[in-house]
């Protein structure tokens, strides 16, 4: 045993319930031997390349023509009595990626869970030597420790279910470093699940409020919360139209809460991080009829990564860079004093803007946010601005399950920070698909009359738009005022949009807390994060 049993903890509770999935230990090789394990899940992409299980193995393959590559349970003569085979399949396709590390072993833990197992030995062998498998090893104990995962409400209303299994062994190469990585990220990706996945009541905003200050307790992440009206009115006037009707009922009330992190050592890089935090989006006035309602409390999704983002960056507190995150949490009611279509606001960065569809609310909560941070960003060291969203079915219909779109502005193009964040989720299974901001978007949301300065959005949904998830991205750079900072700026900023509809997980279904496996790569020097990583977790190469 390399380390004592370490819990995927996060010591705050909440409700009386602890956020937990089950206490993970990295051991020793030869762990098969250990009787505290009643189960092995062996990752492998072959038969013949499982140590000391191949003859049980082989033999099974003998009797089941699917075995190999189906994979299944076999009797072993180690202590645990049985193995579970978690086949990767092929490597070598035109298709292939690492995902097969993490699908394989998810799949190999339902499988044991399934056969009554509850202390799993998940036992991984060395990666391929492909570069592009290298973190093969720590996807693989991400894809056990989702499937190990127990949403917040079922852990808070059913504390007999808190637990799938009572404890994860992990058994493989660099098992001490993989074991603190993964218990790293999966805290923060806990933290997503549990906001972007639990219903529009139990993470309503004032609950995500409760939820957040009790996650960042006693840590270094700062909170800030502005729930005010008044200054809610003044400071984020888009943000406030769409709380408006969603005010009227204290418990559905909105709120910005801010998030920041400063790292030791002088500042390299500032990441703004702002994160669309829609608790239930009924489309306003322009209602989501037909069916198509059901679902939409996962339309906070990408406040729930910006949080488990820095949740992650608490967990590994990277030197040299400071991170600020921003989650506008806001709920699109619909009601007498609900928001319209053809309202002119005027923004925060005093644009005025002409409502074209109340159901492009999130755009509107954002922008506001984002211009306040635009406003640090001007004097900050090396800044990288991102919004993330399930901004569109647009995006959805563009990339499919299970990948998010990436535009960069001007600027960050230069700095290729779309091509940048891309490899690194290629690297964790954090799939992207880049797209690009053209000048028809723009034009797409020039003000129609002499009366605005901007259309927020046309009366169609996005599935039904020409280019309906780049446009969007061209109106949060205009009305938060963004578009003075490009290329040709005084002062450029990168900024690039994350809509993350395609990748937030299935509903039904757990979501993915995509794509904070992604950002945990990306920061400083305009690439990533990844030696400010290596060098908080005591590693000696980015490769780690």
């Amino acid at each position: 045993m390399l380390s004592s049993v370490q819990s995927l903890r996060m010591a705050a509770t909440t409700t009386g319930a602890r956020w937990v999935t089950c206490a993970m230990e990295a051991c020793k090789a030869g762990a098969e031997s250990d009787s505290r394990f009643d189960g092995v899940v062996l990752v492998s992409d072959s038969l013949n390349n499982a140590s000391s299980h191949v003859e049980h193995l082989l033999n099974q393959s003998k009797v089941d023509a699917a075995f190999e590559d189906e994979g299944g349970i076999v009797a072993t003569s180690h202590p645990s009595g049985r193995t579970v085979y978690a086949p990767l399949g092929a490597l070598n396709k035109d298709f292939s990626d690492v995902r097969s590390y993490g699908e394989a072993a998810e799949k190999g833990i339902k499988r044991a869970l399934s056969a009554g197992i509850k202390r799993p030995l998940l036992s991984l062998l060395p990666v391929s030597n492909n570069p592009m498998y290298k973190h093969g090893n720590l996807v693989s104990v991400l894809g056990a420790l989702q499937a190990l995962y127990v949403p917040l409400e079922v852990r808070e209303g059913l504390p007999e279910k808190a637990h799938k299994a009572e404890m994860l062994g992990l058994d493989c190469p660099d098992a001490e470093s993989v074991h603190k990585l993964a218990l790293a990220l999966e805290n923060g990706r806990i933290a997503g699940r549990d906001i972007g996945g639990s219903d529009p009541e139990r993470m309503a905003p004032p609950r995500v409020e409760q939820y957040v200050r009790e996650l960042f307790d006693g840590s270094s992440v700062n909170v800030e919360v502005i729930s005010d009206l008044k200054t809610i009115e003044k400071e984020y006037p888009l943000f406030a139209a769409v709380n408006r009707c969603a005010n009227d009922v204290p418990r559905h009330a909105g709120r910005v809460i801010y998030l920041r992190y400063k790292g030791s050592g002088p500042i390299e890089k500032t990441i703004y991080l702002v994160g669309k935090g829609v608790t239930y989006d009924t489309g306003g006035c322009d209602i989501k009829a037909g069916g198509i309602m059901a679902g939409m409390h996962r339309d906070k999704c990408g406040s729930a990564a910006v949080a488990a983002f820095m949740k992650v960056v608490d967990e590994l507190k990277p030197t040299n860079v400071e991170v600020v995150g921003a989650m506008a949490m806001v709920r699109n009611s619909v009601g007498s004093n609900a928001y319209v279509s053809d309202e002119i606001i005027t923004s925060r960065a005093g644009v005025r803007v002409r409502v074209g569809n109340t159901d492009a609310e999130g755009r509107m909560a954002m922008a506001d946010v984002l211009c306040k941070l635009k406003e640090e960003a001007v004097n900050a060291i090396n800044p990288q601005l991102m919004t993330i969203a399930t901004l569109t079915g647009h995006a959805y219909l563009t990339v499919g399950e299970p990948y998010s779109i990436i535009l960069d502005n001007g600027p960050a193009a230069r700095q290729e920070v779309s091509k940048k964040v891309q490899e690194a989720g290629n690297l964790l299974g954090d799939m992207f698909e880049i797209s690009t901001i053209r000048k028809e978007d723009y034009a797409f949301h020039k003000g129609k009359s002499e009366y605005e300065d901007v259309l927020q959005c046309n009366n169609l949904p996005s599935s039904r738009t020409p280019r309906g998830h780049q446009a969007p991205a061209a109106f949060i750079i205009l009305a938060s005022g963004l578009n003075k900072h490009g290329i040709d700026g005084a002062v450029p900023l990168p900024f690039s949009h994350l809509d993350i509809a395609a990748a937030s997980g299935p509903f039904p279904g757990i979501p993915s807390s995509a794509p904070v496996l992604a950002l945990a790569r990306i920061g400083s020097n305009g690439g990533t994060l990844a030696a400010s990583l290596v060098k908080s977790l005591g590693l000696t190469t980015p490769s780690a």
